[in-house]
């Protein structure tokens, strides 16, 4: 018998995993996929938005303001990527000017700090390579954040502190016990007294498993661009349009890796399959923002699948005793997440956990990124340990010893994008084609597995299959 049980490991999750894991309770974290940060986490925009959108009163607008404050504090402290580099939302006509007014006195009502509507010329000022603009909304808090990272960080920090993460954990049953709660998977049952559904897309579904159907899920895709560096500094803010009922439409925005971001648009589907009218959507409505981006420096394209539903908030409430959903976390759900992660463990104290705080919870990370150290810190270092001298993805100059590291920490890889999302390798121009089978020798020689063993992602991707020789033959 378990304290809680969280059901997924996406940020959402991992933040309340986090939170839980300072207090003096036990904690398990239970996740379907082979890695932690998997679904909607993996793929998004990447932006901590300043709280603009969200209506007065709902929990969107004011989780997503306390959540993008700590997350400045949790990026600090768990050495995760993060930028403060403020945002603006266009009005390209006179008919549009009345919207932005409309953000504006969202962002006055929400407490979003120092936002303030802008003149064309400020704008032509602050971003040359914008389309003419009638103003725009300009909102200094918004920042860009490596999300998988900082979702992985406050996993790792919630094991530090005592939390269990069972990965391959898909929950397939729930049942009601004298107790708590009952979650079958196939790594083994689960008792706990209390159970935070985190779930993402199949939030409706874990639901259904202990309640009635309340809500009604509608996985929406988004579909991206990811430009070369050298279209990094196109754009200095991340740049919006006038929202629509769909979505905050697409984005230009710098990436905290110096890489620009495009995107995304909106279909109601359940895939993560690009498509060419999706891109070709998405490329034409950037270019009403900045004409100039150069597409031919792509790079790589993706799409995330947001858990939104039939509800215009986030549903945060106990669908049964004992039993928290934390469902339709769609933007501006990475914003919110810590937030959300402080509001789940009070509404579960008020469901009668008892929570008190540890004394001195681990509050501090620290990574190795080689790159980033002075010309006397890299000698240092690969004086101590000559595997950090050895460059093995040469487009993010990402070293063998930081992939060793990335092979070792709390909550290991099990797969060449799951390297990736640690270390840095294989995010560059050529998208692991040089690095990627180095990181497979190395990901198998650490954790003692035969190379067939490493996928390149989720389970079933898999890369090698047998031996096309056998040794002698030519």
């Amino acid at each position: 018998m378990v304290d809680v049980a969280v059901i997924g490991c996406g940020v959402i999750g991992a933040a309340v995993a986090m939170e839980l894991a300072k207090r003096q309770v036990s904690v398990v974290v239970l996740e379907k996929n082979n890695d932690v940060a998997m679904g909607t986490t993996k793929a998004n925009s990447a932006i901590l938005h300043a709280g603009y959108d969200p209506e007065p009163g709902t929990l969107m607008a004011r989780l997503n303001v306390r959540g993008v404050e700590l997350a400045k504090q949790i990026c600090e402290d768990l050495d995760v990527h993060r930028k403060q580099i403020g945002s603006l939302v266009l009005a390209f006509t006179d008919e549009e000017v009345p919207h932005v007014e409309k953000l504006y006195e969202n962002a006055k009502a929400n407490g979003v700090p120092g936002a303030k509507i802008i003149s064309g010329e400020e704008v032509a000022q602050m971003e040359p390579n914008l389309s003419p603009v009638k103003c725009a909304l300009y909102a200094p808090s918004a920042a860009i954040v490596n999300p998988w990272e900082f979702a992985i960080a406050m996993a790792e920090n919630a094991v530090e502190n005592g939390a269990e993460v069972r990965l391959n954990s898909p929950v397939t049953a729930i049942e009601k016990t004298e107790n708590g709660w009952l979650l079958k998977t196939p790594s083994g049952d689960v008792e706990a007294k209390y159970v935070v559904n985190a779930a993402g897309v199949s939030a409706g579904e874990v639901h259904e498993m202990v309640a009635e159907k309340e809500f009604t899920t509608i996985p929406c895709r988004g579909e991206y661009y990811l430009l070369d560096k050298t279209e990094g500094t196109r754009v200095n803010h991340v740049i919006f349009q006038c929202p629509t009922k769909v979505g905050k439409g697409v984005l230009v925005s710098p990436t905290v890796h110096g890489n620009l971001i495009v995107g995304p648009n909106a279909e109601d589907v359940d895939s993560v399959a690009n498509t060419a009218a999706g891109l070709a959507f998405v490329a034409e409505m950037a270019k009403k923002s900045v004409p100039s981006i150069n597409f031919r420096e792509n790079i790589r394209n993706f799409a995330g699948v947001r858990a939104n539903t039939d509800q215009s908030d986030f549903i945060i409430e106990m669908a049964a005793e004992g039993f928290l959903d934390l469902a339709g976390m769609k933007s501006p759900g990475l914003s919110a997440a810590a937030a959300v992660g402080e509001e789940a463990v009070k509404l579960l104290e008020e469901a009668g956990l008892s929570a008190p705080k540890k004394e001195n919870p681990v509050t501090k990370r620290h990574k190795v990124r080689f790159k980033e150290l002075s010309a006397e810190g890299k000698a240092e270092l690969v004086k101590k340990n000559p595997a950090y001298g050895r460059v093995i993805c040469r487009c993010e100059t990402i070293t063998e010893g930081e992939i060793i590291d990335a092979c070792h920490e709390i909550i290991p890889p099990c797969s060449i994008d799951g390297v990736k999302r640690r270390a840095g390798s294989g995010m560059g121009r050529c998208q692991g084609g040089f690095c990627g089978p180095r990181v497979l020798e190395i990901l198998a020689r650490e954790l003692n597995k035969d190379p067939e063993e490493i996928m390149q992602d989720g389970v079933g991707t898999v890369i090698l299959t047998g031996r096309t020789k056998e040794g002698g033959e030519r």
